[in-house]
């Protein structure tokens, strides 16, 4: 019979060595994304195209950011463009902000409305009556907590022409200039990376259907040959519904990794931040109550894993420096030295990658659990029916098919 003490030490060693073997496949996996997924500036090598870009922002109550959003993209160089910021419903000091930074500049346009019919989402009806006073070749939606390099412009519109792409959309960097930030952001990335694996969606013969709505770069005929917003003007995530609109009408969608020409500051507190994750989670998971669960169960397991090869490696030292020293003590030691060696060299990579400071990885077993708790509440929202709160108004999301 085996002692409880050789069960637990069985159980410790056995999750050290699993955890190092799942994160050496994660750096492999790591390795074919980055291989199958294009960067925004390798159109600044490209020829550029003949054309005008309409930026087209969707703004309800963003005076926060917005000032950083309309300097950036007025500083675009390389291609001719127009902005057109759309204040929805707007309460704030919005408008104040939005024209002390564009000042007399004839390329920014502003148009106020102050209503939304009750079949729309409020984001989508903002950017549809943007494009109404849109003149360009191209359309980029983009969000109001977004900063852009001076080049993104010129090198989108060569990309999604050399590409021959219908729709062009980008992974964006993430700010870090809160502790929360970088403790939540990579966990939650993660779990949204679980689901949409860039090489899979940039697959041509089975492509997954995602957009990220930070950053949607559409040809304007095709955009309105699909029927533009009012084809997917109830959903929440306008994002995902105009990739799964664009593959079934036959498009081409491509995802590029925007790196540091593109970095999104999403929300100004912690709460703002779980709240948005757990909107945008709970629909890229389709309202799936299961599936929820399932990214759950591997958010928290990725945050409990590091905590547990320390229990491997404490309770080996305990028995190599106990009067009964003994081999296993050390075989402890190394599979829990080799779980967490493995998950932090991995864990490095990808805060590097995001643009997170590395010391992010500290607080990684935070985050993920606060991200698990995240989606905890979006599976209680479901089956409670619970209203979730986004620009400026309610939405009741329902369980989708299993």
């Amino acid at each position: 019979m085996f002692s409880t003490t050789a069960i637990l030490a069985g159980f410790l060693g056995g999750c050290g060595v699993l955890t190092g073997l799942y994160w050496i496949i994660v750096q492999v996996r790591m390795l074919r994304i980055a291989r199958f997924t294009p960067k925004l500036e390798d159109g600044l090598d490209l020829q550029k195209p003949p054309g005008l870009v309409s930026v087209i922002v969707p703004a309800h109550n963003e005076e926060r950011v917005i000032e950083r959003l309309v300097r950036s993209i007025l500083s675009q160089t390389g291609i001719d463009f127009e902005l057109i910021v759309v204040l929805d419903r707007c309460t704030d000091g919005t408008l104040d902000r939005l024209r002390s930074a564009g000042g007399d500049d004839p390329r920014l346009r502003i148009l106020e409305i102050d209503e939304c019919p009750d079949d729309w989402a409020g984001k989508c009806h903002a950017a549809a009556r943007g494009v109404e006073i849109a003149s360009g070749d191209w359309l980029l939606f983009t969000d109001a907590d977004v900063g852009f390099d001076p080049r993104v412009l010129v090198a989108s519109a060569a990309l999604i022409e050399k590409e021959q792409v219908d729709l062009l959309s980008a992974w964006t960097s993430l700010t870090a200039g809160k502790w929360w930030e970088f403790v939540v952001q990579p966990a939650a990335a993660i779990a949204l990376l679980r689901i949409f694996p860039p090489d899979r969606v940039n697959n041509e013969e089975r492509p997954r259907s995602f957009a990220n709505g930070q950053f949607m770069v559409f040809r304007t005929s095709v955009y309105r040959e699909i029927g533009g917003h009012a084809a997917v003007k109830g959903r929440l995530l306008e994002d995902l519904a105009f990739a799964e609109h664009m593959h079934e009408n036959g498009r081409r969608v491509r995802i590029v990794d925007a790196g540091d020409m593109v970095r999104t500051s999403m929300y100004r507190s912690l709460g703002d931040l779980l709240m948005g994750w757990r909107r945008i989670l709970t629909d890229a998971s389709k309202r799936n109550v299961a599936y929820i669960l399932r990214n759950l169960l591997l958010v928290l397991g990725s945050g409990l894993a590091p905590l547990v090869c320390w229990g491997a490696i404490s309770m080996g030292i305990l028995q190599v420096a106990g009067p009964d020293a003994s081999r296993s003590g050390w075989g402890l030691v190394i599979a829990g030295g080799f779980g967490v060696v493995s998950q932090g060299i991995a864990l490095a990579r990808i805060f590097r990658s995001g643009r997170m400071p590395v010391v992010g990885v500290l607080g990684w077993s935070i985050g993920c659990i606060l991200v698990a708790l995240t989606l905890a509440g979006a599976i209680r929202d479901l089956l409670t029916g619970r209203p979730v709160k986004w620009g400026g108004r309610e939405y009741v999301l329902r369980p989708g098919p299993r």
